[in-house]
């Protein structure tokens, strides 16, 4: 029995889940004076409207985002995003101003332009990148650093490919702060249940039928039970251990680092060293503990519930560990070079802090 790698599971199973988005109104701006004097607006000045929607990197709607508007010579006005991102100003004086945007854990952006008389100017898509931590904010593990982190799990959890299969467990901010322990079992749980799950266990649990694998489970409703369970426990158990459970202990983040950037050699290099090594919980590379001891205690685990005949001895758990470990560093230059194109509104990774 060969043991399936937590890296690689949820990224390429088969899907057939999409999601859709509820529709809500506009976000209603606050009206203010004309001038800081205070004069009333005059309703025949020439006026125009700016409208527009507030995203992450990776397209997803930044909700309560704060928009200020400051058009030249005329008092601030502010909006907040709705539901949808999305924020309106009705009545802006015509000439040039400034946008600042802003939202819990990311980078403040400002925006600039000129709004001509009776124009509707549509910003379409105002993208926010995930603010850097500061070292102050890595050593503290404080408010902030939980909001960066709840703000990336957030942004991870909707990343799908082709818009359908979960690929939770990879970052594409290089900047990423690490995550506590109630995160990375959100998203090692949030893989476990997910439909496409349970719809890519069903599969293969059909297909071992098909092959008679696992015999000793036999043929059937019953034998076919038996080996969604035991398909379905290898991936949970795999994902909680690997991706939860031991990464919390040994203070490890499980997520794979999209690297993006550099030669292609030194990508190749990186894709394939991220098999074995990981980043800690204080933002250093180290070997991959959490992985490869996951691998190993799922395959120990796995001889409880598969048949007799076909249970791994230790030196077998041992062999397809290193060929999950083999398995990874296939999977990541699939991350590296071809995942990301097939992940809709995925954005290329930002230039690292120095």
């Amino acid at each position: 029995m060969i043991q399936r790698h937590r890296t690689l599971t949820p990224a390429y199973w088969p899907a057939i889940f999409l999601f859709f988005f509820c529709a809500s109104g506009w976000a209603q701006s606050q009206t203010g004076a004309d001038n800081a004097g205070g004069t009333p607006r005059n309703p025949q000045a020439s006026q125009g409207a700016i409208s527009g929607r507030v995203v992450d990197l990776t397209g997803n709607f930044l909700v309560a985002a704060v928009v200020a508007l400051a058009p030249e010579g005329h008092a601030k006005l502010e909006a907040k995003s709705n539901e949808q991102g999305l924020f309106l100003f009705p009545e802006v004086p015509a000439g040039t101003f400034e946008l600042t945007i802003s939202a819990p854990g990311f980078a403040t952006r400002q925006v600039t332009g000129m709004l001509h008389p009776g124009e509707t100017l549509n910003l379409l898509d105002v993208e926010l990148s995930i603010a850097a931590a500061t070292t102050e904010v890595q050593v503290s593990g404080g408010a902030d650093h939980y909001e960066l982190a709840r703000q990336q799990v957030k942004v991870e959890e909707t990343q799908r490919v082709l818009g359908v299969i979960p690929n939770f467990f990879v970052t594409y901010d290089p900047n990423a702060v690490s995550l506590n322990t109630k995160q990375k079992f959100e998203l090692a749980w949030k893989t476990n249940i997910d439909p496409v799950t349970f719809a890519a266990t069903g599969l293969i649990a059909g297909v071992e039928q098909a092959s008679n694998g696992f015999s000793g489970y036999g043929q059937g409703t019953q034998g076919y039970a038996k080996r969604f369970g035991a398909s379905y426990a290898d991936g949970f158990i795999g994902n909680m251990i690997g991706g939860a459970i031991l990464p919390s202990l040994l203070k490890q983040d499980p997520r794979y680092f999209y690297k993006g950037t550099g030669s292609t050699r030194s990508r190749i290099f990186y894709a394939l060293a991220s098999a074995v090594i990981c980043k800690g919980d204080n933002g250093h590379w180290q070997p991959d503990y959490s992985g490869i001891l996951g691998s190993l205690a799922a395959g120990g685990i796995s001889n409880l519930y598969y048949p007799s005949s076909n249970r791994n001895g230790a030196e077998l758990t041992f062999v397809n560990t290193l060929i999950g470990i083999g398995g990874s560093g296939i999977g990541n230059l699939f991350q590296e070079f071809l995942i990301r194109k097939l992940t809709p509104h995925a954005r290329n990774p930002q230039p690292q802090n120095p």
